[in-house]
């Protein structure tokens, strides 16, 4: 079972720092999918160790590219059939909280992920955390952006 509250805890903990038990790639990519699979593992409390198709993290250097790679997320989420957590793609007006967004800024590729921390029903009024560009409570609508795409964790 998904604990929505969980997520929304960990999101307001950690939004602005950064918890010591995982690597910080903001130097090396940035930040905002390790986070959002942190908050996710919150709600979900299990890994899927699967080494080719799964989403893990034991170290910086041994974890799987899903764990903080936007695109990978996204896949292992909507195509998750194992262990771990699993989404479907979805509309704004359904998601709630502990769900994520994910942003394209060139209209091509997604490369930002976005924790949902209070359910809205249009992108205004939807509120987010991430880190990368930290911040906790922020409405979608306040990022500059071409395409948005919605999961919610099932």
């Amino acid at each position: 079972m998904y604990n929505r509250n969980k997520v929304y805890e960990y999101a307001q903990k950690w939004a602005y720092s950064r918890n010591p038990k995982y690597y910080n790639y903001d130097l090396v990519g940035g930040d905002c999918t390790n986070f959002a699979s942190q908050c996710i593992y919150a709600g979900c409390g299990q890994m899927n160790y699967n080494r080719i198709n799964g989403w893990y993290y034991i170290n910086g250097n041994n974890k799987s590219p899903s764990w903080t790679g936007v695109e990978f997320l996204y896949n292992f989420l909507i195509a998750n059939n194992g262990g771990g957590p699993k989404g479907r793609k979805s509309e704004i007006n359904n998601l709630d909280v502990g769900d994520i967004i994910q942003l394209s800024f060139n209209g091509l590729t997604y490369s930002h992920t976005l924790v949902v921390v209070k359910q809205g029903r249009t992108i205004e009024d939807t509120l987010i955390a991430a880190h990368t560009f930290d911040t906790f409570g922020k409405r979608v609508s306040e990022y500059s952006f071409d395409l948005y795409r919605c999961v919610h964790i099932v």
